[in-house]
């Protein structure tokens, strides 16, 4: 799935059975365990179970050209790799077009194997005017 792609709630006319949906949504979630690199496009088609459109069955039939074109593909883990930590994050911005939610997450990997990852969307919408800096931040705290 494209991630500049924004899908929105009324992709095209409703799917009469929601359920074959439903059920690849759940297999693809499942599939995140090993396979992190599909969970933004799951999370993202994940968002549109209780009325999901064709626009979004089409999106998910992508993801199932993308399995099957990295199917020998997964998380490996070498026993030979250096032992150094990275860390990286990132945020989208207020990027959800119906919600205006910001997505942040950040991934941990051990050489070049990923231990750990979270992604979140935040619980309100991000407002510029009211954002402040990191400094001014910890300046509040402080006075």
């Amino acid at each position: 799935m494209d991630s500049s792609k924004q899908l929105q709630q009324d992709e095209g006319d409703l799917l009469a059975d929601p359920t074959i949906y439903r059920r690849l949504i759940r297999r693809l979630v499942y599939l995140c365990i090993t396979q992190p690199d599909i969970t933004f496009a799951v999370n993202k088609l994940s968002q549109f179970l209780s009325k999901p459109h064709t626009g979004h069955m089409i999106a998910a039939e992508k993801v199932l050209r993308y399995l099957k074109g990295t199917i020998g593909h997964g998380l490996h883990y070498s026993a030979n790799s250096d032992l150094l930590i990275n860390i990286f994050s990132d945020a989208d911005w207020a990027a959800c077009p119906d919600t205006r939610r910001s997505i942040s997450g950040f991934c941990l990997l051990l050489g070049t194997s990923l231990i750990s990852w979270r992604s979140k969307k935040q619980h309100t919408p991000d407002h510029p005017q009211k954002q402040k800096t990191s400094t001014e931040g910890s300046h509040a705290h402080v006075k």
